[in-house]
């Protein structure tokens, strides 16, 4: 069984209230460690950014339970890979929220200071949140 990464962005549906991310995080958590999924979720007012690796099937029904949640909407697909080794191997969903420290950090993946995932490739997507996770406390 080998690795993949996935990188996707979304938009903050309606259905979604200020108290979902401590929701999506604790079930994130729990359904990622069942199932040896690993990764970062950066969130912002607007959008979620997040990459998760582990193996095909279980990053491929990962990545169908966040098709249905209806606190998603717009979701795209940024990146999709094969993997050699985990880079986010020490969360099972490690939490970067949206600070003035992310914003200096946007700007050098971005045409815009504003965290806006839909204006990035999956590659600066990515390396964006290498960058985070190596730049800023995770929660």
């Amino acid at each position: 069984m080998f690795l993949v990464r996935l990188v996707y962005t979304s938009k903050l549906s309606d259905a979604f209230s200020s108290d979902d991310i401590t929701d999506i995080l604790a079930s994130a958590r729990k359904h990622n460690s069942r199932n040896h999924v690993t990764g970062l979720l950066c969130f912002s007012s607007n959008y979620f950014l997040q990459c998760i690796e582990g193996s095909r099937s279980a990053i491929n029904r990962t990545y169908h339970r966040i098709l249905n949640d209806p606190r998603h909407e717009d979701i795209v697909m940024l990146d999709y890979k094969e993997i050699n080794r985990r880079e986010f191997s020490h969360w099972h969903m490690g939490y970067v929220p949206y600070t003035a420290l992310t914003r200096d950090v946007n700007m050098l993946f971005s045409g815009s200071p504003e965290f806006n995932p839909y204006e990035m490739s999956g590659e600066s997507a990515h390396q964006l949140m290498l960058a985070l996770k190596d730049t800023v406390d995770m929660v």
